[in-house]
Formats: structure tokens, sequence, C-alpha cells
């Protein structure tokens, strides 16, 4: 059967979202009506099986629908991907024969919000590391003291998935991932204010003893790079949909570009821009790098779904995915501003805002140097001692 994008994000739907984006952004506030409509429309169990209620939906599918929703407001859709991830981690490890986090799930379709607790200030160790302090207690549970930055959907997520690291148990250390839900143990701070993405309302969150009861304790891994179902799911999914979310966001600039090319006139010349030899092939430029992104997506997220075995060269071609997208589309919204011309130096202009927000994926993980490092690894073998 084929797959129809207007049955799970209907062009009204995401015309009402792009229509409040600049607002959003100007006031640096939650979108609340577009999590309200999303969460009606069914959109945050797109990831979660037929059979729990969910559409059921695979992660390639999810791919092209984060791209159809960064393109009328990026802030939205990357605040949603962060639920989404934990969505698609629980459908990884479902599909693999591990139902860990079947509560994500049926929680989901129930209307929690999940939301992605793992980068900390100056832990360049992401998923291998943690500055968060993890402590056991004799019934399972766990207790979490630690500060966790750029938490997406801060006014509004219901548990927190997070990790941190056990130095107390037997077997320490240990990297521990749990959810937390939201309580007077985790306190939400009122610092979300950058130069774009703001929508995502990502703020720093401060945790004084945040307890995950023993069914919300999903792993316990030995810190360091290593191949456990968790972090590869983890990984897998975050790399794949906020590649996603930047390539959904190379398309929305490329078209504003056409736009514009199609209506301003040289007064020089009197021709319409789209006649311009220099701006036809600044567009091809923008196209032909803009068309290498779909495809690669694609390809891995079908993978994924497919358990296709790349082996030790996983970790190299989804690190590599997420560079090359949030780079690409970098340089297609830098393209399409000198298309556009001054106005999109406006505070009010849409490709303005797109020239904001999309600075925020060099800040992702994996950045540029763990890619590289990465694919480095992948292709010579891993540096000498």
């Amino acid at each position: 059967m084929t797959f129809d994008p207007q049955e799970h994000l209907p062009d009204a739907l995401l015309e009402r979202i792009r229509a409040r984006a600049a607002e959003i952004d100007r006031d640096n506030v939650f979108p609340h009506e577009d999590l309200a409509e999303l969460r009606a429309a069914g959109y945050l169990s797109i990831l979660v099986p037929v059979d729990r209620g969910g559409s059921g939906l695979g992660l390639a599918e999810a791919s092209l629908l984060q791209q159809r929703l960064a393109g009328a407001a990026p802030a939205t859709a990357l605040a949603v991907n962060m639920h989404l991830v934990w969505t698609g981690v629980a459908k990884v490890l479902r599909d693999r024969g591990m139902d860990d986090l079947a509560f994500v799930q049926t929680g989901s379709v129930a209307g929690e919000i999940f939301a992605f607790g793992i980068s900390e200030a100056g832990n360049d160790l992401v998923l291998f590391g943690s500055g968060t302090d993890a402590v056991p207690s004799p019934d399972g549970s766990y207790t979490f003291t630690g500060t966790k930055i750029f938490t997406s959907l801060a006014p509004v997520w219901t548990q927190l998935g997070l990790h941190g690291l056990d130095r107390t148990s037997p077997d320490a250390p240990q990297i521990v991932y749990a959810f937390v839900p939201r309580s007077e143990a985790v306190e939400t701070l009122d610092d979300w204010d950058t130069v774009g993405m703001r929508g995502t309302q990502s703020r720093t969150t401060r945790l004084h003893g945040a307890v995950a009861a023993p069914d919300r304790v999903v792993r316990r891994v030995a810190p360091g790079p290593q191949p456990d179902p968790l972090v590869f799911a983890i990984f897998s999914v975050f790399e794949i949909l906020l590649a996603s979310v930047y390539t959904g966001v190379a398309r929305r600039a490329l078209d504003l570009a056409v736009q514009a090319a199609q209506h301003r006139r040289s007064a020089k010349t009197g021709r319409m821009y789209s006649q311009d030899p220099d701006i036809r092939r600044r567009i091809a430029d923008m196209a032909i790098a803009y068309d290498a992104l779909g495809p690669q997506l694609s390809a891995l997220a079908t993978d994924v779904d497919a358990q296709t075995d790349h082996g030790g060269r996983w970790f190299s071609l989804l690190a590599g995915l997420k560079h090359r997208a949030t780079t690409t589309a970098k340089h297609v919204v830098d393209q399409a501003v000198l298309v556009a011309g001054g106005s999109s130096y406006s505070a009010g202009s849409e490709l303005g805002r797109l020239y904001r927000d999309v600075l925020a994926g060099l800040f992702h993980p994996s950045d540029p140097e763990s890619a590289h490092a990465a694919a480095a690894s992948a292709w010579l073998g891993p540096l000498e001692d």
C-alpha cells in the first residue's frame, strides 16, 4: 500500500501550524496549539504499533512526515522529534524481540509526552558517559541528581527519559537509563533565550533526587562505546529523525528561493531573476544538494526498520547522515537568503527565521568532530594507544 502523508499530516493542519510559527518564534514561547492539534491527529503515536493503538508506521515513513512538519515550523518539528525518538526506540527494540519500552507506546497513546534528557554541559561522551548521579535503592528504583541541558518540550513533558552513572553498585560503574515523572524533585529553568529554534523551549533541567520506579529503569550498561540494543536504538532513531527535520528546513528554503526568483525582477535587465544565469545556477546548486538527502534518509531508515546488519559501520553511517543533513541544510539556507536578497534580513522574514533555526543543527550530536572520528575509525580502524 502506498504511504499517504496527508493521512497523518494534512496540508490544512500544516498551514495552521505554519501560520503560528512566526509569532511563536517572536514571543519565545512553546507551541501549545501545535502540540494540541498534532496530538488530536494521532501524530504523537505514528510509530506506535497498531495493536497498541498507534498508526504502526515505520521509521522511513516518520522521517517523511517530520520533513513535512519541519517545512511548516522547524521548532515544532524539532520539539516533537524528541517525543518521537522515544516511541521510535520502543519500536526498534520491540521489532528485535525486546519489549522493554512497552509503557512508552501505551503511554503515548494515552496522552503522555516523553522528553529526551541526555545532553549535559561539557559531556562530549553523550550516550557513553554521564555526569548525573544515579543512586540505586534496595527496591530496584534509582534516584537521579544532576543537570540536563537542551531538554526540549520542557513546559509539557510528563515523562523524562534520561541516563546517569551508578558509581556505587558492586558492578559499578554502570550507565543507567530510566524514566522519571515530573515532580517537585525536577526543576525546570526558564532559561531558553536562543538565536533560533525558540519554540522548542529546550530548557535546563535540574534533578534533585528524581526517582525512577523499578519498572521504569530500562537498562544498565557499561560506560563507553558498545553495541547494546538500547544504545543503538537511541542513536539510530535520534540521528535519522534529527536529519529529517533539517532536511525539511532545506526543502522549505529551496521553495522560498524559487518563489523569490519567480517574483523578483532586475531593474538593470528588466527580466525576472528566474532568468538570471547566476541565480539559476545558485538554485540548481541548492537543488542538487537537497536532492541527495531524501534517498539517504529513506535508505538508512528502511535499513533500521528491516534490521539490516551494517555491523560496526552503523554508527559512522548514522553520524555521517546527520552531519550531511545539517551542513547541507545550512548551505541551502545560506544560498536561499542570497537569492531572496535584503528582504530576508528582516526580523519578520520566514527565510530570516530559517537562517537562525538551521544554526541549531551544528550543536546536536553527533557533532562534526564525532562524525568524522566515527568515519575514520570505520575505514582506518581505531586510533592506536
